[in-house]
């Protein structure tokens, strides 16, 4: 069954019709918002200097076939998932003693965990945490049975392409809907993608944040705004802008948008207000003030957003505020991922039923068998015998602790890379088997430069959720809603849309 699902899908197109879905595509992308600012490689930035200027965001012309099963299994586990990074984040101490092994070999790590305990030492002054988290995963193949989810990386900063996902499935829904768009085919007749409720989510997570924060901690009281930290020269603005439209639309909650090179230039938090209110000033409205119930960081999860001790000073004075952050910098520190190797360890102690007291164990089951396996490279440990053999090597992929795409080594590299470093910094990386995908997939990329591309495609498969919880571990507001597919060529490693690698897509249930 598995085989035949992707048995000539998508169908053949002729130039023409080829054409007429470029053009469509193209041209639907710009009227929707499905955009992205054009990169460098693309575009010099002699060409457009002011800036104004989007192209169609990396998509695919047809929507790709994926197994209800798995799509339902990970939407079912999201909550799960979010009580589960809520928990780890609550317990200082156990991260703490995962953490430590990474801060001799991993300046970045270092630095946020030094951070948390600047705060820490002159004491924080909220309680309260949100997470806006995208868990990623394949549907993986083995012979003779049905595909199985299994969890590339959970993702707890900077969760992206909520926005524009949704409008993948609805450019794919109305080509659906439209006579002729696509030549005939059976898996096109069978319904389009399922609703994608990812901007909904989303906002509705910051809103829930900015209702909890309670009232105006300032004296006189001040309006109450949502702040995004966002990149200097962002090139997804489009995507932020659809939570931002939401909130302010729906939710009726001001959002402001700072760029992280000018948080100290804009905000501040007053010293004689021991609540330690954090301040906006916005530029274009000297006399104005609001304070800020939220943090929302879209940026500073990379070590290169750091460009010097002022960014880590920015950093502090965030995490020091009463905002509410997302995430603060323990959360951040629980998504990596050596975190996620330690929780999939089949032996030793359980740290999912610790960390999530009182759910079913057969919940806990569920979401232990979406682990592939994962392997530390301490010595003596079957990870490095793994990763130092050519032939095992080529069954995995080497994980730092880092977010965004762009960052692995994978399969033949694995051996040298290791090799060509000192084995005490070997402890900073993780080894993780490789998922299988389906063999015969294929689709059509019309990538950002207006590239069409045809060939055979692995799709990765997030799904969104929002919690927010008192570091007691009281959690206040669970939810799941909304979807990411991204697909990317077979021989293509690496699965970033923003580094380039992989291309918005929307599923097929089968």
């Amino acid at each position: 069954m598995e085989e035949a699902v992707f048995n000539d899908y998508p169908p053949q197109l002729s130039p023409e019709q080829q054409d007429y879905l470029v053009t469509a595509t193209k041209d639907w992308a710009i009227q929707n918002g499905l955009a992205v600012r054009p990169s460098p490689a693309i575009l010099p930035a002699n060409a457009d200097p002011n800036r104004v200027l989007a192209t169609n965001a990396p998509v695919t012309l047809f929507p790709s076939p994926f197994p209800r099963a798995c799509f339902e299994e990970a939407q079912a586990l999201q909550t799960v998932y979010n009580q589960l990074y809520a928990a780890i984040t609550c317990n200082e101490e156990w991260l703490g003693s995962i953490i430590k092994d990474l801060i001799d070999v991993d300046d970045f790590v270092a630095n946020l965990w030094k951070t948390h305990l600047a705060v820490k030492q002159e004491g924080y002054v909220q309680n309260l945490s949100l997470g806006l988290y995208r868990s990623d995963y394949m549907a993986h193949v083995t012979p003779n049975r049905a595909p199985s989810l299994k969890q590339v990386e959970f993702n707890t900063i900077s969760s992206s392409f909520g926005g524009l996902s949704a409008l993948v499935r609805s450019l794919h829904a109305e080509l659906l809907a439209t006579p002729l768009s696509y030549p005939p085919h059976p898996l096109l007749k069978s319904g389009t993608p399922p609703d994608n409720t990812t901007v909904e989510t989303l906002s509705g997570g910051l809103a829930e944040a900015h209702k909890a924060y309670g009232p105006s901690k300032s004296l006189p009281d001040l309006p109450l705004c949502v702040l995004f930290i966002v990149q200097d020269g962002e090139r997804n603005v489009f995507d932020q802008l659809a939570l931002s439209k939401r909130l302010t639309g729906f939710h009726k909650i001001p959002v402001f948008r700072v760029k992280s090179n000018q948080i100290l230039d804009q905000t501040s938090v007053p010293t004689a207000n021991p609540a330690r209110p954090l301040i906006y000033h916005p530029p274009h409205s000297p006399e104005s003030a609001f304070e800020v119930t939220t943090v929302y960081l879209r940026a500073y999860y990379s070590p290169d957003e750091y460009t010097s001790s002022r960014d880590w000073e920015a950093r502090r004075h965030l995490e020091r505020s009463a905002a509410v952050k997302c995430p603060s910098v323990l959360n951040q520190l629980a998504g990596c991922k050596k975190i996620q190797q330690v929780l999939a360890e089949p032996a030793g102690p359980d740290h999912l039923t610790s960390f999530l007291n009182g759910v079913d164990p057969a919940i806990i089951a569920r979401l232990r068998e979406t682990f592939a396996p994962q392997y530390d490279l301490s010595a003596g440990g079957q990870g490095r015998d793994l990763a130092l053999n050519p032939e095992t090597a080529m069954k995995h992929v080497l994980k730092p602790q880092r977010e965004g795409g762009g960052n692995n080594i994978y399969k033949a590299e694995i051996p040298d890379f290791l090799r060509a470093m000192p084995e005490s910094d070997w402890k900073g990386w993780v080894l993780m088997e490789l998922i299988n995908p389906a063999a015969n997939a294929e689709n059509v990329a019309l990538r950002n430069d207006g590239e069409v591309l045809r060939g055979n495609v692995i799709s990765e498969l997030g799904v969104y959720g929002t919690v927010l919880w008192e570091n007691t571990g009281k959690i206040i507001h669970n939810d799941q809603g909304g979807w990411l597919l991204r697909t990317k060529g077979k021989e293509v490693n690496e699965g970033g849309v923003a580094a380039g690698f992989s291309s918005l897509d929307s599923v097929l249930l089968y």
